[in-house]
Parts: C-alpha cells; structure tokens; sequence
C-alpha cells in the first residue's frame, strides 16, 4: 500500500488506537477489540518493549484489515527498524528531518509531531503531508482552527488527552484525525481482559467520527 493509500485510510478512518507499554499476549485480543468496535488504524509506539516484533505480528494477522503504525519514533534509526517491521506510517512527538526523509526513502507515511505553525510548514516544505499536532488536549481544539486558517493544506492529527468529550470538537475544528490512547487502550482494562469495554468505546469514536461526517 502506498504512502497516500495510507493517508487515505487514516483520514476516511479518523480513530488511531494507541497501543503503549502491553505486552505481546494481550496484543492480538486489542486489535481484536478494536476491530470489533470499527477502529482500523492502530499504531504500536516504540517505548513498549518488543514493539517491532508486535508490529511484526499485527502485520501478520491483520495486514489486509487495518493500518498498522509505530509510535514514538525519535530518529531515523527507528524508522527504518519500524519500516522493516512492516509499519506503513510512522509518528514521532517532534519534528526530525531526517525520520522524514527515511520514510519516503520507502514510500511509508511519515506523520511528525509538530507544536507550532513554523514546525507544520517545516514538516510540509520537506515532504510530509499530514502532522501529528501534539499536545493537542493542552493547546484544545480551536488551536487546531488555528493553524488550519493559514495551512489548510497540511492535513492534521490531533494527538494528546483526546476523550469522548472533547474528540467531535477536534474533528469540527479540522483535525482529519485523531490519535487516542489511554482513552481507548486503557491499560487497567487490558490488565483485567475486560476487552469488551475496549470495544465499546472504540465504537463510540467510530460512531461519533461518522456522523460528524455524515457516513
């Protein structure tokens, strides 16, 4: 799948489920929780250990039915272990050139984490073409206005304390997407296999994604 295949996904998706610090045996029950409540973009950050093999594995078994990306990606040494991984898009908190440019060596999505309008023009003017706006909860959604008012080409992922309350009036504001973690992957109901509450809010954000856009 190419880099604007992906792009394409993530925005007609708009909910990317954030897997940070599980282990590898509750990973497969995740994605299928996420899956039965219709999140089908899911990325593994890489401060979990073991994330390239987790990546390894969703690619695996869930390569055709969702997108599957790294998190936390600091460098381009990274990338490239998270490209060779299988990831088809890689996010990153900060904005680093060179994570960029390795991306499109290999035709992988690069989604870099931009704070200011002077970072998202930077990330744009080398090639990305979507920006991870983080910490989106601190700076609140009309900052994603914002920044949209003078860069509406730059598609935008809100990532950062996004929840139920506040996820519509991100999307309203502009954001094409957005990154959800705790929210939606909540460690202590991974702990307690209680999966089932892990669909029902992936499906709340799923639902309220579609109807802001009327789908």
């Amino acid at each position: 799948m190419s880099d604007v295949q992906v792009l394409n996904g993530i925005k007609e998706h708009g909910v990317c489920a954030i897997v940070r610090g599980t282990s590898a045996d509750s990973l497969c029950k995740i994605a299928d929780s996420l899956l039965e409540g219709g999140v089908k973009t899911i990325e593994v950050t890489f401060n979990t250990p073991g994330a390239a093999q987790m990546i390894e594995e969703l690619v695996k078994k869930y390569g055709k039915e969702m997108l599957i990306g790294a998190g936390t990606v600091l460098d381009s040494e990274t990338a490239r272990t998270a490209i060779l991984s299988g990831a088809s898009f890689i996010l990153s908190p900060t904005l680093n050139i060179e994570m960029i440019r390795m991306c499109q060596r290999y035709s992988v999505l690069p989604v870099p984490g931009v704070s200011t309008p002077t970072e998202a023009l930077t990330a744009w003017e080398n090639g990305a073409r979507i920006v991870k706006v983080f910490p989106a909860g601190v700076f609140g959604p009309n900052y994603i206005k914002q920044l949209k008012g003078p860069l509406p080409q730059i598609d935008m992922m809100a990532v950062g304390a996004i929840n139920l309350e506040n996820f519509a009036d991100f999307i309203k504001a502009g954001a094409s997407s957005a990154g959800i973690g705790g929210e939606l992957v909540n460690k202590k109901l991974v702990d307690e296999g209680n999966f089932a509450e892990i669909s029902r809010r992936a499906r709340a954000f799923v639902n309220a994604f579609k109807e802001i856009k009327g789908v």
